[in-house]
């Protein structure tokens, strides 16, 4: 009797860690759930917000091996970066942002953001009193929460780099703080939005 029993939660046992074992791979280099934090990617995203506990932040899922499977990041595509643009991203920080760890932390990751890629390698990008040029023409932007304050001179997107920008223009970091963004500090592309479930979407 003793013997089935064991042999019987060894049986699960085993179960267990290789369901866990799948879990971490996929999440670790194929999907992996984010929720939004700060306002900066407003009207898209909202984000949870520090001065009200009720506010929910909107949560995606990041598809990891997008950029690695199907090329390049394009214009117009929301992404998570790793904004440490100083620091390559490694096997280590995969493993330190998992959901199972991050169970155990105390707050978010907040060196990692969700923002628009504006600009492709190659592309030379203007802010002229407002107004925002790509390879001289104007931006028709109509996901961007109120027009942006200010100018920035031209700068032309390096190879294998992007130029992101928040949606909510006057409340954002991004490319315009820590300048553009190497490929390898891409954490992944959004892909779906399922949560809150009245706002169900793909990007």
């Amino acid at each position: 009797m003793v013997h089935k029993l064991l042999k019987e939660l060894f049986s699960w046992g085993k179960t267990i860690v290789f369901s866990l074992a799948i879990f971490i791979v996929i999440s670790i280099f194929v999907f992996q759930p984010y929720t939004v934090n700060g306002s900066s990617m407003e009207p898209t995203f909202i984000g949870t917000d520090p001065y009200d506990e009720e506010q929910k932040g909107d949560r995606v899922f990041v598809s990891k091996s997008s950029y690695k499977l199907f090329g390049e990041p394009k214009a117009g595509d929301i992404i998570v970066i790793d904004s440490r643009t100083y620091k390559p991203r490694t096997l280590v920080d995969e493993l330190k942002e998992h959901p199972l760890v991050a169970i155990f932390k105390e707050s978010p990751d907040n060196y990692k953001w969700i923002k628009r890629v504006i600009g492709e390698p190659g592309d030379r990008l203007e802010l002229k009193q407002g107004t925002l040029y790509r390879n001289g023409e104007e931006l028709n932007e109509d996901y961007i929460f109120e027009g942006m304050d200010g100018s920035f001179e031209a700068i032309t997107v390096p190879e294998d780099h992007v130029f992101v920008l928040g949606d909510n223009r006057n409340h954002s970091g991004d490319s315009r703080m820590i300048g553009t963004i190497p490929y390898e500090n891409i954490v992944g592309k959004v892909m779906v939005r399922y949560f809150p479930f009245n706002k169900l979407n793909l990007f």
